[in-house]
């Protein structure tokens, strides 16, 4: 995670609850749950996800009212975690941030 998160714009890497987790505009997008097996992610897309695919993707009733699922690691396809990663990051970065990451990968 910390290669695909660490070189874009923005994105500051903290512990929070003892676990890393990344931020970008001081906004937490993406962290390591405490029990070191799952990936608190943000997400506009959670429903999509766990119904597409619940062995992976599901959510405890603490994040019922949040925009975040969690993301079982063992289970989770590199390629598609690295698009979901990409995402949250880019729901949370600004406009001048997401242009510079543009800027970069062009």
């Amino acid at each position: 995670m910390r290669s695909t998160l660490l070189h874009l714009p923005g994105v500051t890497e903290k512990l929070y609850f003892g676990t890393p987790a990344f931020y970008v505009n001081k906004k937490i997008f993406a962290r390591i749950k405490e029990d070191g097996e799952n990936l608190v992610l943000g997400t506009l897309d959670r429903d999509k996800w766990m119904h597409a695919k619940p062995d992976v993707y599901h959510i405890t009733a603490h994040y019922l009212n949040y925009n975040y699922m969690l993301v079982r690691l063992a289970h989770a396809d590199p390629q598609e975690l690295k698009e979901l990663l990409l995402t949250a990051w880019r729901n949370r970065a600004t406009k001048k941030l997401i242009e510079a990451y543009q800027k970069n990968i062009t």
